[in-house]
C-alpha cells in the first residue's frame, strides 16, 4: 500500500539521506514529494523550494535537525499526517509534544531502516 511522503530537507546531493530515502521510497511506489532549499529533481520527485499545501499525506520524515525544524512546526502539523519520522539526528522532543497535541504520531525511525524491513 502506498504511503504518500513528504521529505522535508530533501537534497540534490545523491549521498544524503534524503536523496538516498526519495529513491527508496519511489522504488518502493510509495508516493513522493519534496521540500528543500533548492529545487531540481530526484528520481523523478520534484523538490520544490516553496511550502505547499500538499493533501492526504500519510508521512512527513524529516532531514532538518531541531533547530532548523522550528520555522515548520505550524506547516507541518497543518498538513495533518499520519506520522512524522525522525531520522536521526532529528530528534525534537518539542515537536513530539506539539504532534501528540495535534494527534499526529511521533516515530524515531531511520525512514531506510523502516524501507528495508519492510516496516514502513
Amino acid at each position: 500500500m502506498s504511503k504518500k511522503t513528504l521529505v522535508v530537507g530533501a537534497s540534490l546531493k545523491p549521498n544524503r539521506y534524503s536523496n538516498i530515502a526519495i529513491n527508496r521510497l519511489v522504488s518502493n511506489q510509495h508516493e513522493v514529494v519534496a521540500f528543500g532549499l533548492r529545487g531540481g529533481t530526484v528520481a523523478g520527485v520534484e523538490i520544490d523550494t516553496e511550502l505547499k499545501p500538499y493533501s492526504d499525506i500519510d508521512t512527513v520524515t524529516l532531514y532538518l535537525n531541531p533547530q532548523r525544524q522550528v520555522e515548520y512546526y505550524d506547516y507541518i502539523i497543518s498538513l495533518n499526517p499520519k506520522r512524522v519520522i525522525f531520522n536521526p539526528g532529528t530528534e525534537n522532543p518539542e515537536l513530539y509534544k506539539r504532534l501528540d497535541a495535534a494527534n499526529i504520531e511521533s516515530e524515531v525511525a531511520c525512514t531506510l531502516v523502516l524501507l528495508s524491513t519492510n516496516q514502513y
